[in-house]
């Protein structure tokens, strides 16, 4: 994991207070032990003429100014000492190079302003005053012999300035800009290194929601097809039951049996085949290799099963399969389906198995959206195959209400005949949860349970935002 600015400080702080050594990189130490040998020979050399002028003995002055030129070395630690004592051999004139690179130390570091504002002004009136002495002494020497000219108008003093200037304020200024961009380049990489965590949380987050589209396109698909597959073929089983009991007896009654059972089988391929159309077009193209629409569908749907992040089925990434899955699940929602006009052939086709069903429709017949038509066709297409599958033989009421704002619908069966053998259908227990997770999705109402009578009801309420 990429360390961010505040711990590469915290790092370099507890380096520097477990080490005597302050430096960093290797290249700093180079740098500065060779800016300091500079400053130390070029102060020694200085050092022979204030030994002269301050008539002690040479080595002594060498030796001094040995020792102060050395000084540079702890520039990057304590850049305040190398320019105070810059500013305290002044009047000696020497350590010129000292003073030059402890003002840009100082303006480069993160010592507050006030200080180096104070520091800097402090060398350059330093400066200014020896430059100005030194010149006076140097012109009145030179020009003792010329009475036109006078060295105390305004020739030494402009001259003193500009000297003065030159030597102070380049490396406070390049200082400050070396200072200011230092800053801005930790800013920028701790800027960064948050929005590097922020776009992790951002990527597991889309991680999550592509998983939960994932989950959800599942649910769907499996309601789909429990809904589909459940109703057809538990009246297939149903006809079947009725054909082998009347197939000797009556062949007439055999032969009607068997053509509703091949209707029931042709519709519920029909439907099968729709959802899978669906499907084949939400589904992007995988690879450069040719494949066929089903193998494909099987691909994504194996692939939508699995849920691991980053895995790949036939060639199709997961988050390209989960894109797919919201694109089928949209068209699906946007397609056409079973609505409330076909209540009454699904009506007939359980009555057609021998159960008794009356339809009652309350309210004018209005037209809904096609999610709510079609969740209510569902809702009573399962409660008339759970009749089929654990009421054998009972009465079955189906009521359709239109009301403002609202569509109701509701389906109640009595108790089931014990002299009617049932057809053995499997049961998954999905049926009332899938008609649950429909309406709620809708944000309506759902309530089952037995009745009174010891029957079952199923009632379900949805809201209607508007009429198309």
């Amino acid at each position: 994991m990429t360390a961010t600015g505040a711990d590469r400080d915290a790092a370099g702080t507890e380096v520097a207070r477990r080490s005597w050594w302050w430096w960093g990189r290797r290249r700093s130490v180079v740098l500065d032990v060779t800016l300091a040998v500079a400053s130390a020979l070029e102060c020694g050399l200085e050092g022979v003429g204030f030994a002269r002028e301050a008539s002690v003995p040479v080595p002594v002055g060498v030796l001094f100014g040995l020792v102060v030129g050395s000084v540079l070395l702890v520039r990057r630690r304590w850049p305040i000492t190398v320019v105070l004592v810059s500013i305290a051999v002044t009047p000696a004139e020497m350590g010129f190079l000292m003073g030059i690179v402890g003002l840009y130390s100082l303006a480069a570091s993160e010592v507050p302003r006030r200080y180096t504002a104070g520091l800097a002004g402090m060398s350059t009136v330093a400066v200014y005053v020896v430059t100005v002495v030194r010149m006076r002494q140097d012109v009145a020497e030179a020009d003792a012999g010329q009475a036109d000219f006078d060295p105390s108008g305004w020739y030494v003093p402009v001259v003193s300035m500009f000297m003065t200037l030159g030597l102070n304020a380049p490396p406070v200024l390049f200082g400050l800009y070396i200072g200011a961009r230092r800053r801005l380049m930790e800013s920028l990489r701790e800027r960064a290194d948050s929005l590097e965590q922020e776009l992790s949380l951002l990527a597991d987050r889309a991680e999550e929601r592509a998983q939960w589209a994932r989950q959800e396109e599942r649910t769907r698909i499996a309601r789909e097809m429990h809904d589909v597959v459940a109703h057809r073929v538990s009246l297939m089983v149903v006809h079947a039951a009725a054909l082998q009991a009347v197939a000797l007896k009556d062949p007439q009654k055999a032969v009607r049996n068997a053509a509703l059972v091949g209707d029931m089988g042709r519709q519920a391929l029909t439907e099968l085949r729709e959802m899978l159309g669906v499907l084949r077009e939400g589904t992007p193209v995988a690879s450069a290799s040719s494949a066929s629409p089903a193998s494909s569908v099987s691909s994504a749907s194996s692939a939508s099963s699995d849920g691991v992040a980053g895995g790949s089925s036939a060639g199709v990434p997961l988050a390209a399969v989960g894109r797919a899955a919201a694109a089928a699940a949209e068209a699906a929602a946007e397609g056409e389906g079973p609505c409330l006009d076909a209540l009454e052939g699904l009506v007939e086709q359980s009555r057609q198995a021998g159960v008794v069903v009356e339809l009652v429709v309350m309210g004018e017949r209005r037209r809904y959206g096609v999610e709510v038509e079609r969740t209510a066709y569902r809702v009573v297409q399962e409660a008339l195959t759970n009749v089929h599958k654990h009421a054998v033989g009972a009465e079955v009421v189906v009521r359709l209400a239109h009301r403002e704002g609202e569509v109701a619908m509701q389906v109640e069966n009595g108790p089931s005949d014990g002299a009617v053998a049932g057809a053995g259908l499997p049961s998954g227990g999905n049926g009332l949860v899938g008609m649950r997770e429909r309406v709620s999705r809708l944000g309506g109402v759902f309530v089952s349970g037995p009745t009174e009578a010891g029957g079952f009801r199923v009632s379900a309420v949805l809201p209607v935002d508007r009429t198309v």
